[in-house]
């Protein structure tokens, strides 16, 4: 067997099941779950007719790039949405999803054998960013996010001996957990350290187009040619439609960037067999194409926020996010494991523990003493949740 499978850690969600083994819910209630961030709103229903008549697309073994229409329709968006003109030929490829697609791009762009290979993540993080630098030979280092700086991090705290040994850097904005949107100013000192010492970045914008301000969140690719980084050297951008338009079934995005890169991207995943379902190509054409369900969806969260944030940080120290669909909230007493176990038990809802989601280092968990809440359900249910929080919190 591969022996740096030995060095995974436990996905959050496995050990948020190992912490509720001895725990019985609340028998009282009906159980609500705020614990996994899978979207939950309708499907649209342009995506299923567009499904339903692309069957004959099953006859045929999809190329790895992608039919031209679907590079095209990414194309677009990009267009629409930030402004950029793209080569669809070589500077967009269609991906399974961004999950697949980040673990894939570091056995990309990643050299294990090099003595003290780093990849450097957010802390807390997406947990795929460390099993991708793990099982390609390197070592992660965890930036901190700063609740001082909106839970954004540092850069010039990490060390230099840190930047000379790095060949990626993960970047999550908006991020997860804590909603955060990465400045421009932060965009340009990344620049600068990746022309130093010659990393890449890769930019995961997957929560991109849920966000509460009037102000869309700003995008690595946008960030680089506002700051005249026109070729987009060694920044590659990651975006889902699973959050968008609410088909995280689909397993389907695309990656934008660099042409170097993505020319090196393209002969991995051909290898690895990464192509799309043109079943799933012709939704895509389909979603991407399309604004309208995206608009309906924001409004859904931005209404669900609106009416759940209020309630919440009446006992919990919490605030609307930029952008994305959670809560990053410190819980009372400071311990994020028992608080998720108590309240499964005595109100049966269920919370993810932050420190679950992050990893101690330079002497922290950053994620200690805090509980993610993804708001994916109905209004109602999320309402109720909060009701119960609420009084479990004011409970003698």
């Amino acid at each position: 067997m591969n022996p740096l499978l030995q060095r995974l850690q436990p996905y959050p969600f496995e050990r948020l099941k190992q912490l509720f083994a001895t725990v019985t819910p609340s028998a009282n209630h009906a159980p609500i779950s705020l614990g996994i961030g899978e979207p939950r709103h309708a499907t649209p229903q342009l995506v299923l007719d567009a499904l339903a008549s692309s069957t004959a697309a099953l006859s045929s073994y999809p190329a790895t790039a992608g039919i031209p229409a679907l590079r095209q329709s990414c194309a677009n968006w990009v267009q629409r949405r930030y402004g950029l003109t793209l080569n669809p030929d070589n500077q967009i490829l269609p991906i399974n999803g961004s999950r697949e697609a980040l673990f894939a791009f570091a056995q990309t762009v990643l050299d294990g054998s090099k003595v003290g290979a780093t990849v450097v993540c957010p802390n807390p993080f997406y947990q795929i960013y460390e099993g991708a630098a793990l099982l390609a030979g390197a070592q992660a280092f965890y930036a901190p996010s700063d609740p001082a700086l909106n839970f954004n991090i540092d850069w010039g705290k990490v060390p230099e001996a840190v930047w000379k040994n790095t060949q990626l850097l993960f970047v999550c904005s908006p991020g997860n957990p804590t909603g955060s949107v990465m400045p421009l100013e932060d965009w340009k000192t990344l620049f600068e350290l990746s022309d130093r010492y010659g990393f890449v970045i890769a930019s995961d914008e997957c929560y991109s187009e849920i966000y509460f301000r009037e102000e869309p969140p700003l995008g690595g690719l946008e960030a680089s040619y506002k700051l005249g980084r026109t070729d987009y050297k060694n920044l590659v951008a990651f975006t889902s439609l699973s959050k968008r338009s609410n088909v995280p079934g689909m397993r389907s995005g695309f990656v934008a960037g660099d042409v170097d890169l993505l020319k090196q991207f393209l002969l991995y995943r051909t290898y690895h067999g990464s192509a799309m379902s043109g079943m799933v190509q012709a939704a895509s054409i389909a979603a991407w194409n399309d604004e309208a369900h995206v608009v309906a969806n924001r409004d859904m969260y931005r209404q669900k926020f609106a009416a759940v944030t209020p309630l919440l940080a009446q006992v919990l120290d919490v605030k609307l996010p930029d952008a994305a669909f959670y809560l990053w909230a410190a819980v009372p007493g400071g311990d994020d494991q028992a608080f998720a176990r108590d309240l499964l038990a005595q109100y049966n809802v269920t919370v993810l523990p932050g420190s679950f989601l992050a990893r101690e280092s330079q002497g922290f968990n950053p994620g200690a003493g805090r509980i993610r809440m993804a708001l994916v359900a109905e209004t109602q249910e999320c309402m109720q949740a909060a009701q119960r929080i609420v009084e479990f919190i004011q409970r003698p």
